[in-house]
């Protein structure tokens, strides 16, 4: 496999002898994503700001939730911020978000998730449980040739980062025995996580793959059935977000066992960092002096370049004469959301989606493009969305249209031609001593008439390669 694929057949034959996605196909190409060498440079900049967003949302978050002040040498004080954070939550998950042993305890995998435009990059979400790191290690080694030199991720990369990312959680660093676990919701991406584990423990690491119910307590810790031996787990990669926590199987033990000391369970059990509306506060108006004190300047131009205008939808009633800061509807700042509803298809250039903790927060399934959809779509959009604010936040979002570019794509009978399409581009960065490591790139590669790109059937998914064009 470390050749790359000369044809057609050769893809299928090495994607038929390992499944990577659960009942998933897509469409096929001769070459990795060329990317120059100013798009990585740039790429990785957005990851060492992403990584700084997140330890000052942790920041944000904390000084919120105890009422303290946000500024060193100003008053500030936000306590609705926790209050957006936390809607929806159970209290023991509020309370483990709070837990002072997770202070500065951040997730090994970060997927900022980009989109190519006229204008650049757009960031329409950081994602910390991000699918896609075993699908992108296999196609890195599977697409790695002379005539696709510099893959990003060479060397295995991703695999050898995603262990040291966990590894380094542990108390014994050595040989530490992960365990990830994948849920049933989740199940669709367990073929790419048994793909990484069984590569992994081909390296000699103590790597396994699992679902919730092969995991079992005994003495407050956990273990996993290993040729009929009891092994005591490490460190637990949950492949599952937290609003699925109730559906697994044993999480109660889990909790115990962490509670305890016994184990790792990362990413950490903060319920916060796997909210969209943080991008929202990144643009907040009130938040703008704490922004300046807690990221560097170099991470706040990055972020302000690629994050797209955003709010949270909130359906507090405002005072006579008040208006929301909000996206202009007629040129006039709305005083009510649902003022949005009459906007003009133009004007409707925003994408509606829920912020998180809940099924269908994940896989662009609760996105709206209101400039996609009739008025009565989006005003039932908008009505649905406000209706569901006390426990499941809403964000909008400055839709920025991917551009149109061109790849090879193989047709069936096995010949290929460039193809248009618009592009999102998935960098898979993983935390180790110094800040996060980028690792390997996932494009995928959407028909032109799509305007939301995520996977599906009829788009490529592609490793990238630094081009020198």
């Amino acid at each position: 496999m470390s050749a790359a694929p000369a044809d057609l057949n050769t893809l299928r034959e090495a994607l038929g002898r390992q499944a990577l996605f659960e009942g998933k196909t897509w469409r096929l190409s001769p070459a990795a994503w060329p990317l120059t060498p100013e798009q990585v440079g740039h790429i990785e900049a957005i990851g060492r700001a992403c990584f700084e967003f997140q330890q000052a949302l942790e920041t944000l978050y904390q000084r919120s939730a105890s009422d303290r002040n946000l500024l060193r040498n100003r008053p500030l004080k936000a306590p609705w911020v926790a209050d957006y954070l936390d809607r929806g939550k159970p209290p023991h998950l509020r309370e483990l978000a709070r837990d002072a042993r997770l202070r500065g305890i951040h997730a090994p995998v970060l997927r900022p998730d980009l989109l190519l435009t006229e204008e650049g990059f757009a960031l329409t979400e950081i994602d910390s449980v991000p699918g896609g790191i075993g699908l992108t290690g296999f196609l890195n080694r599977l697409y790695r040739s002379p005539a696709n030199a510099d893959i990003i991720g060479e060397d295995d990369l991703m695999l050898t980062h995603f262990y040291r990312s966990l590894a380094r959680l542990a108390p014994n660093p050595g040989n530490p025995v992960i365990a990830i676990v994948v849920s049933e919701e989740a199940s669709t991406y367990r073929p790419e996580m048994q793909w990484l584990a069984d590569e992994l423990q081909h390296q000699g690491r103590r790597v396994h793959c699992l679902a919730p119910e092969q995991i079992f307590p005994l003495g407050g810790a956990l273990f996993l059935d290993v040729e009929g031996d009891p092994v005591k787990i490490d460190v637990i990669y949950r492949f599952f977000e937290l609003f699925d926590l109730p559906n697994i199987p044993g999480q109660e033990h889990i909790l115990e066992a962490w509670e305890a000391g016994e184990v790792v369970v990362s990413p950490p059990l903060k319920t916060y960092s796997e909210e969209k509306l943080g991008l929202a506060l990144f643009h907040h108006h009130r938040l703008r002096d704490f922004w300046e004190e807690n990221l560097s300047r170099e991470a706040r131009r990055t972020l302000a370049g690629i994050v797209p205008k955003s709010w949270i939808l909130d359906p507090t009633p405002l005072p006579p004469g008040a208006v929301l800061d909000g996206p202009p509807v007629g040129g006039r700042p709305p005083a009510d959301w649902l003022e949005l509803a009459e906007a003009s298809q133009k004007e409707r250039d925003l994408i509606l989606k829920i912020s998180g903790f809940h099924e269908t927060a994940w896989g662009a399934r609760s996105v709206l493009l209101g400039s996609d959809v009739s008025r009565t779509v989006w005003r039932a959009g908008l009505e649905a969305a406000l209706s569901q604010a006390g426990d499941h936040p809403h964000v909008l979002q400055e839709f920025r249209k991917p551009r149109r570019v061109r790849h090879p794509l193989f047709a069936d009978d096995g010949s290929s031609a460039p193809r248009e399409g618009r592009l999102r581009l998935c960098p898979y960065f993983f935390v180790e001593d110094n800040g996060p490591v980028l690792s390997g790139i996932l494009a995928t590669f959407c028909p032109p008439d799509k305007k939301i790109i995520h996977g599906m059937q009829d788009a490529a998914l592609l490793p990238c390669r630094r081009s020198g064009d």
